[in-house]
């Protein structure tokens, strides 16, 4: 595990009250095997999941003015879910300074999507307990930006729009098929191919197999002249 001290230079935010950056840096599994000494990071879970949601509404609210509330949310629920945050908290490499118990030490804990997901909200929950709303704010919004500016996250459902478009005529049929996987665990990265019936009409990758399989949707929708490259 690293030190600590090395994640406050990574996010460049220095606390003023250390213990609150331990509390969100330790897993129930190691709280329990240490039950006299610490706390786990669950409660700042809960608190962290609420400033985040503030955020990013807040965020979206501003860079999207014409955008109706139901589209919001959905937006929204893209840039918060565990993939997303497990994305954001790879970014600063947030499992290598989390305390964690023996067993979820030799299964690579500090790489599952939702330890990272908790960590990473209750980080957020620490930086405000210790500071501000603008504190937290000033952490969240450079991974929340770059996700929506450089496509990180997937907006748009392309796949339930291409399947609307073949619905319309019942015998054909649409599958999504993994054609090729590479690099290590932590950076995986996917490639689909979509055929309708036995004809390739689009292929797409990305950092996880539901990115890839709407890249390849958009892909055929291209093609298919619905929508511009």
């Amino acid at each position: 595990m690293k030190n600590p001290n090395e994640l406050e230079q990574k996010i460049k935010y220095s606390f003023k009250n250390p213990d609150l950056l331990k509390t969100a840096l330790t897993h129930s599994t190691y709280a329990y095997e240490n039950r006299d000494s610490c706390e786990s990071n669950e409660r700042m879970e809960f608190l962290g999941d609420t400033v985040l949601s503030l955020i990013t509404s807040e965020y979206l609210y501003k860079k999207y003015p014409d955008v109706p509330e139901g589209r919001l949310s959905k937006l929204k629920s893209s840039l918060i879910c565990t993939e997303s945050l497990a994305l954001f908290a790879r970014k600063i490499e947030l499992g290598s300074f989390l305390y964690l118990g023996k067993g979820e030490v030799n299964n690579n804990g500090g790489d599952k999507p939702t330890i990272l997901e908790n960590a990473f909200e209750a980080l957020v929950a620490a930086i405000y307990l210790d500071s501000s709303l603008k504190e937290a704010e000033d952490f969240v919004l450079p991974f929340i930006s770059n996700a929506v500016d450089n496509n990180e996250i997937i907006f748009h459902d392309y796949k339930t729009a291409l399947q609307e478009i073949v619905q319309q005529n019942p015998t054909e049929i649409l599958n999504y098929v993994l054609v090729g996987e590479s690099g290590p665990d932590h950076q995986k990265q996917f490639e689909y191919e979509v055929h309708l019936n036995s004809n390739v009409i689009g292929r797409g990758t990305g950092r996880s197999k539901k990115q890839a399989e709407q890249a390849a949707a958009r892909d055929a929708l291209v093609l298919m002249g619905v929508i511009r490259q």
